[in-house]
């Protein structure tokens, strides 16, 4: 492909999440999709490797990007499949985002995948909103193993009707699930209608290939402005509300070359706290997303968001509080502990190269959370249960 076609084929790409978030959003119950646009949209090739995203939540992306494909390879795919997860340990963030992933056939071949992540506001947990001050994952509410939300082009309602029983409000819950099934049929039926089609499925294959690979140089000719090196930088998590205070946060950045002579980035958080009791561990997928955040804000905006961009990104972690372990406290994790990752990331960059580096935030989502898991009656007036999510800006 010539350098025109090539960023006709990615713009195009990143065009079918830009529409499918636009149907998610539109179609959505609740103010949590629809206002705050807590929702992210991607596609991925045929092996789960990322090919397009578009401008949404980071967390969602860079967690979908790093675990798709374990997912993907565990079951066996048929036209009109959906599946539905939102498991922190494969590639999830927090039990309030659920993920829905559809297969994408042409000439009954399967070509590549269309999921979007969205969070619902209220999944059952044991305080308003899903965001409890938990020790456990069981008290942050539904725990979604992957398993098929729609076979053959049917939704299972039934499930549905198991995943909202739990909520404050079911007829939100129920219409925001319809809404991400909805944005998945859109994204199908755009990338097989404007991509495959046109060029069939070898051609197809044969642009993503190339897409990942310009991705690639892109990438590693601005991350080679780097000097070659180790740097250190930390943090710390203030407190996880239940008496862990100040929890390191520990990274080192190392840039140099691989055996084969290329670029390679290590970046490696040894040396972080140890998981603990509070809801403040981050599931490997969150750290992840974090770093590929830092490092993608690095790049020009017409630099594509697929696989190829994080070629030369390592990411290690032991298992510590930023690579939880199973059944670990997350649900805050993934608001506030990535946020102080990104911020660490930065550190280290900032050491290494003072201007290639951006400030850090203040580090934190300042998530607000409230409602009532009960009904009530006052004043003559009956009030149903009710749940609220936001975090504030600063």
């Amino acid at each position: 492909m010539d350098a025109i076609a090539l960023s006709l084929f990615a713009s195009r790409l990143a065009a079918v999440c830009d529409e499918s978030g636009a149907r998610l959003r539109r179609a959505a119950f609740s103010p949590n999709i629809r206002e705050r646009l807590d929702y992210s949209c991607a596609v991925f090739d045929e092996r789960g490797e990322l090919a397009a995203q578009a401008a949404h939540i980071p967390v969602h992306l860079g967690s979908m990007a790093f675990a798709l494909r374990d997912v993907v390879k565990q079951f066996k795919w048929s036209d009109g499949d959906m599946l539905v997860f939102n498991d922190p340990q494969l590639g999830g963030t927090h039990l309030p985002d659920i993920t829905v992933v559809a297969p994408a056939f042409a000439d009954d071949e399967l070509v590549g995948f269309i999921a979007n992540r969205a969070h619902h506001a209220d999944i059952g947990a044991k305080a308003p909103g899903s965001m409890p001050l938990s020790d456990s994952i069981e008290d942050e509410g539904m725990l979604i193993e992957p398993q098929w939300l729609v076979r053959g082009g049917e939704i299972d309602w039934s499930l549905i009707e198991g995943f909202v029983s739990a909520s404050c409000n079911p007829d939100c819950e129920r219409g925001d699930y319809a809404a991400q099934v909805s944005a998945c049929r859109l994204g199908v039926d755009r990338l097989l209608t404007g991509l495959v089609a046109p060029s069939g499925v070898d051609g197809w294959r044969s642009a993503v290939r190339e897409m990942n690979a310009y991705a690639a140089r892109l990438a590693d000719g601005h991350f080679a402005a780097l000097p070659r090196g180790e740097w250190t930088f930390s943090d710390a998590m203030d407190d996880d509300g239940c008496g862990a205070r100040d929890r390191p946060i520990r990274v080192k950045l190392t840039v140099g070359e691989d055996a084969a002579g290329e670029l390679a980035i290590d970046v490696d958080f040894a040396g972080s706290s140890p998981p603990v009791k509070g809801n403040i561990n981050c599931p490997l997928a969150v750290t992840v997303s974090a770093v590929y955040y830092v490092f993608r804000c690095l790049l020009p905006d017409y630099a594509p968001s697929c696989a190829g961009t994080f070629k030369s990104l390592k990411v290690r972690a032991p298992e510590s509080m930023v690579n939880a372990p199973p059944r670990s406290a997350v649900a805050g994790g993934n608001v506030e502990t990535s946020s102080r990752i990104v911020d660490c990331v930065l550190g280290a960059l900032a050491a290494a190269s003072p201007q290639f580096a951006v400030a850090a935030s203040q580090g934190t989502m300042n998530n607000l959370a409230m409602g009532a898991t009960e009904a009530a009656e006052a004043g003559g007036v009956r009030y149903r249960p009710w749940a609220s999510y936001e975090p504030l800006g600063g």
